[in-house]
């Protein structure tokens, strides 16, 4: 009598298996070579994920004295860490992140008992003030990977950044089937509103999470073109939902900037009673988007009482001549040459700041 497991047993086909495989890797591999090809040929090339993973590993480097980068992606493209290094005597770890609000890894730091350290905090106004939504999100998810990240996922970060740093197609802001399929032109249905797009990849990035703009982004043509035209959706806001009276809106936005406020000032405070320092930066910002950002917050109003309310030092760029005078190719970041001349401008400020 048959047993009940040799029931459910099946045959093996005599197929050529062998063939079989051969055949089949060698199509992956021409398809995968293919698709390389094409990413190449449009203007990817081999480069680090900015992956929540990559942040954690350079929160891990943070130390108690460490000199340290927060904000947004201004900070990220516009600070060069070797003039930073040479001028201030530290390597500053680079924990600004771009699309994000600064506000909840200052605040992780100001939680950090063990940190004594010295903040460098970029500040976009209606980025740092932003109350949720994914300027929110993507700062909190990053802080959340560092506190929780598993040995599973950091071994697998491990093993993609060799990768990354020579396939031209591991871009999962662009080029997986999510990102391809964001990329079709949907109009708005009522009620459905597509979202705004983020800008394409244009920079590279180190494993010190150092970006730097590529050359076909600095350069006048196609890809630097649809970087500036991207920017003015993005920071326009949304009008106000339609189930909500306006005055309402109003009102709770207005209370949640004064608790930003509120919140900012203890995390300043914190961290200047365990010893440390920190000083805000507004970095350049040129064209239509500067126009914008000037009309929608101007600095009378969230610059100056921030710098009054945390009794911190600030440096805005066009208070000095030496630093006023670059020029965004895309108007909200520094080419890979400029960062590094703009940082170096930069260090005398910083060190008066910081009474260095």
């Amino acid at each position: 009598m048959p047993s009940s497991t040799s029931s459910f047993e099946r045959p093996i086909p005599a197929l050529p298996w062998r063939g079989i495989t051969v055949a089949v890797t060698v199509f992956v591999l021409v398809a995968a070579a293919a698709w390389e090809i094409h990413c190449r040929a449009v203007g990817y090339a081999p480069t680090l994920n900015d992956t929540e993973d990559l942040w954690a590993q350079a929160r891990r480097r943070v130390e108690p004295e460490s000199l340290v980068i927060v904000g947004d992606s201004r900070a990220w493209f516009d600070l060069d860490l070797d003039e930073l290094e040479n001028g201030l005597g530290k390597r500053p770890v680079q924990l600004a992140q771009a699309g994000s609000c600064a506000y909840p890894v200052l605040e992780d730091l100001a939680n950090d008992e063990r940190f004594h350290g010295t903040i460098i905090c970029s500040i976009v106004p209606r980025m740092f003030f932003a109350p949720g939504g994914p300027l929110m999100e993507n700062a909190q998810k990053a802080v959340k990977r560092y506190h929780t990240q598993t040995v599973a996922q950091r071994f697998s970060h491990h093993l993609a950044m060799p990768l990354e740093e020579q396939v031209a197609f591991l871009k999962e802001r662009d080029l997986t089937t999510e990102a391809l399929l964001k990329e079709l032109p949907l109009p708005n249905r009522p009620g459905a509103p597509v979202p705004r797009r983020v800008p394409p990849y244009f920079q590279t990035v180190d494993r010190e999470r150092r970006a730097r703009m590529t050359e076909s982004c600095a350069l006048p043509g196609r890809l630097q073109t649809r970087v500036k035209t991207g920017w003015l959706p993005l920071f326009t806001p949304p009008p106000p939902p339609s189930f909500v009276p306006e005055e309402v809106f109003a009102q709770r936005m207005g209370q949640a900037i004064e608790a930003r406020f509120r919140n900012t000032s203890a995390a300043v405070d914190r961290i200047r009673n365990r010893g440390g320092k920190i000083v805000f930066v507004r970095f350049p910002v040129t064209g239509e988007l500067k126009t914008l950002e000037d009309q929608a917050t101007p600095r009378s109003g969230i610059w100056n009482r921030l710098l009054k309310d945390t009794a911190a030092p600030g440096i805005y760029f066009e208070d000095f001549p030496e630093l006023a005078g670059f020029n965004c190719p895309e108007w909200s970041h520094l080419s890979a040459g400029d960062s590094v001349e703009f940082t170096k401008r930069l260090v005398p400020h910083l060190r008066t700041a910081l009474n260095l």
